[in-house]
């Protein structure tokens, strides 16, 4: 025994015992919570537009729903609060008490927003838009809340996951216009090539300037008995907007739709949709001769028929393990030229000690300011394993194409991406995007990472998800052919999703191309 006592080797046996005993008894658990956040003081300022405003009445409730899970080695919570977007320092500050109160690490803690466009305004320079102070003191401690009693209502449970195509309730809103139809930028500039919301059926737009992400993506919650618990679901659309006051959008409205028709009886039952890639897209289809006469009511029922049908293929399970990985990177911001800086100066001279913008190029002007003084970004990444359930988190607006590319390789995996998690950073255009031009690209806070931040995000959140992503495009006979061509100079598949950087001026992957053999 090399020295050692018996008493020793007994005790390191009972110590192995217990260890194991420990892990093999490990109970998967659950808890939920919906804590009402409405502005409890009216009006309120709020974001989300070019121009700052305010809202004076609450049209519906708004919430911050979470959920805590554990499998007796890990414990994690996910919050999807009812808001437009949220800065990292409100969101730390809510995940510091949250940790206060409950023990829950910081890091085992997501918290996004749904991006209601008719919610509070808590961000400074979201576009002209001020944070309203009161209810920025207030939303923390609510968040923090929601977390708390989730926690206390932890009880045995079983989960799983699907995935459905909701491709007819989602399109593309950024248009590439004709060489000749290009239009001016808040700063004089004739570059915007490619914008949102060009109008049905436009003779002056050429086509979508990427793909959708078509899936309505679900995590399941039951209790040990099959009692449905709670339901987290994930979608790539926009906003439904339409709203004359405080408004969850069609994120509430989904919610309390399926807790009716999952759980009529049980106020208990919790169902949150999360932001997923729709940076670009919005429900209505440009392609159309005209709009589609949805009311948010309508539309948010289709959703809900696609996400019963998907859950009720689901198997739920009680021994899924947890996996959660957070990094926290330093991403630079555009900087503004001298010249821009000087034009920029003129305006804000101008406005003298008015603080609120009234147009574009004042709010531009701003920006540039602000973006001059924060040279730099903390940006917090998040990657969640639940059995072969992938959640990516990014605190950022993005485009459709990069989550298909965070998705791809994944087979029949389901696969979250929330947007606007753990913080604002704003849009992330991939780099070929920023040469078309648009609102999405302009320099300001909420757009104003470096070109290179897209693909620098997708391969941190892939190193966190430890899963291989692939991007390529298969061959088809076409592009064989193509390739075997001796006079060929260059080439790339029009379904790509990242050309590397052989392509970066007015080139638009990801997008239908000749699938003719």
């Amino acid at each position: 025994m090399g020295g050692e006592s018996r008493v020793d080797w007994g005790m390191r046996v009972v110590l192995l015992l217990l260890l194991t005993l420990s892990v093999v008894t490990a109970e998967f658990r659950a808890g939920a919570s919906a804590v009402d956040i409405s502005p409890p003081k009216l009006p309120v300022i709020q974001n989300g537009g070019f121009i700052e405003s305010t809202l004076s009445i609450v049209l519906d409730t708004l919430h911050a729903r979470a959920i805590v899970l554990d499998d007796g080695n890990s414990m994690i919570a996910i919050v999807v609060v009812d808001s437009c977007m949220m800065p990292r320092e409100l969101i730390d500050k809510a995940k510091d008490l949250a940790v206060a109160e409950t023990g829950i690490r910081k890091d085992r803690i997501l918290v996004s927003a749904t991006h209601t466009h008719s919610a509070p305004s808590v961000m400074n320079h979201t576009l002209g838009s001020r944070g309203d102070p009161h209810y920025m003191a207030f939303l923390p401690g609510k968040i923090a809340e929601a977390i708390r009693l989730a926690k206390a209502n932890l009880q045995p449970a079983q989960v799983g996951s699907a995935k459905i195509d909701a491709s007819d309730l989602t399109a593309n809103r950024r248009w590439i216009m004709h060489p000749d139809k290009l239009s001016k930028d808040p700063f004089g500039a004739l570059t915007v090539r490619a914008n949102m919301h060009p109008g049905h059926n436009n003779p002056n737009a050429m086509g979508p300037s990427g793909p959708i992400d078509p899936w309505l993506s679900m995590l399941s919650i039951q209790t040990r008995e099959g009692k449905p618990l709670a339901l987290l679901a994930n979608f790539s659309m926009h906003y439904f907007s339409g709203h004359a006051g405080v408004s969850s959008d069609y994120f509430g409205r989904f919610a309390k739709e399926m807790g009716k028709r999952l759980a009529p009886d049980d106020s208990t039952f919790v169902a949150a949709l999360s932001q997923g890639t729709s940076g670009d897209l919005f429900w209505a289809d440009y392609s159309r001769d005209k709009r589609r006469a949805w009311n948010l009511e309508e539309y948010t029922n289709r959703l809900a028929d696609k996400a019963m049908t998907a859950v009720e293929t689901i198997s739920h399970r009680s021994d899924l393990p947890l996996r959660m990985a957070e990094k926290r990177i330093e991403l630079a911001q555009r900087q503004p030229s001298e010249e821009r800086l000087q034009w920029a100066q003129k305006l804000v001279d101008e406005m003298g000690d008015r603080v609120v913008a009234k147009n574009r190029p004042e709010v531009y002007a701003q920006h540039a300011f602000y973006r001059k003084e924060n040279p730099s970004r903390e940006v917090v990444l998040q990657s969640i394993g639940i059995g072969d359930l992938t959640i990516n988190a990014l605190p950022n607006e993005v485009y459709a194409i990069t989550g298909l590319k965070l998705k791809a390789g994944q087979g029949e995996r389901t696969v979250f991406n929330v947007s606007l998690a753990n913080g604002a950073s704003g849009y992330i255009p991939p780099k070929e995007q920023h040469a078309l031009g648009g609102y999405t690209t302009w320099p300001a806070r909420t757009a104003g990472l470096e070109v290179g931040a897209e693909r620098r995000i997708v391969e941190e959140l892939g190193l966190l998800a430890q899963r291989p992503l692939d991007m390529v495009e298969p061959p088809s006979m076409y592009s064989k052919a193509i390739g075997a061509s001796p006079s060929l100079i260059d080439q790339w598949r029009m379904g790509e999703l990242d050309l590397g950087d052989g392509f970066s001026s007015g080139v638009a992957p990801g997008v239908p191309g000749v699938s003719s053999s």
